[in-house]
């Protein structure tokens, strides 16, 4: 079902008629049949206050499918996951790729003075969602929550862990303009055979255009960008929701025109 049809469903059991509800959102009645017709998107402020008016959270308004909660138990070599049954089958996060993704960007950028542990983290949701949003699969498949400071990879630091214990990267306490920083140093270079073209290419593109953003930019970013703004503080960011960009982050006019 898609979002339409999931707000016609939810009016018609709560016995609204689409007059009320364009009323409570604030739009015309025209454009909530539309809306439930498939023929109009709706937009970052409209999903929230449909969401808040039909007593639901944005993901079930904006993935009605969603199942409950599954939980895989960890083992020595892989990831705990926290993951929702999503529109596309989402995978057990692949650690090993997440080792040589984040050994990747720091062999690319982890030397700059602005390359923190908190701008990593938005290097990596940015790479996971744009690539989810782009190509509809999962890249590293990371867990992300929704943080004060914006998204943040909850298997981090685990995976730093090991890194470190491998002798992978060198972790370094710094200073950068007096307020202090956690930096990590490659201690190898990446293993790129493990990853693809397309998801070099995502690597790169987001390196490009966030690589030179500090920690109160690239968080300032963040927070601008729909999966963001559509999850309540702590909780976990649904991929589904890059589908409902808006213009300035999506990828999918990239697609388009490509294809």
């Amino acid at each position: 079902m898609d979002i339409g049809g999931n707000i016609r469903k939810l009016r018609i059991a709560l016995s609204m008629t689409q007059e009320v509800l364009a009323d409570k959102v604030n739009i015309h009645r025209s454009s909530i049949v539309q809306i439930e017709l498939g023929n109009r998107k709706v937009n970052v402020e409209e999903l929230i206050k449909f969401a808040e008016v039909l007593n639901i959270t944005v993901d079930q308004l904006i993935n009605p499918d969603l199942k409950p909660e599954e939980v895989i138990e960890p083992s020595s070599e892989e990831f705990s996951v926290h993951e929702p049954r999503e529109r596309i089958s989402i995978p057990q996060n692949n650690f090993l790729k997440f080792r040589e993704v984040l050994l990747y960007i720091l062999a690319k950028v982890g030397a700059r003075p602005n390359i923190g542990e908190t701008v990593l983290y938005k290097l990596l949701y940015f790479i996971d969602f744009d690539y989810y949003e782009k190509y509809e699969e999962q890249f590293i498949g990371a867990t992300y929550i929704k943080n004060r400071y914006g998204p943040t990879p909850t298997h981090f630091h685990k995976l730093i862990e090991s890194m470190e214990k491998d002798g992978d990267v060198v972790r370094v306490a710094k200073e950068y303009y007096s307020y202090p920083q956690t930096k990590y140093l490659p201690c190898r270079e990446p293993d790129i055979s493990k990853l693809s073209a397309t998801e070099l290419d995502t690597i790169n593109d987001v390196l490009r255009h966030l690589g030179d953003m500090n920690t109160s930019q690239i968080s300032e970013y963040s927070h601008k960008d729909i999966p963001w703004i559509t999850t309540k503080d702590g909780a976990q960011i649904n991929y589904e929701s890059v589908f409902y960009r808006s213009p300035e982050y999506s990828m999918r006019e990239e697609k388009d025109e490509e294809e």
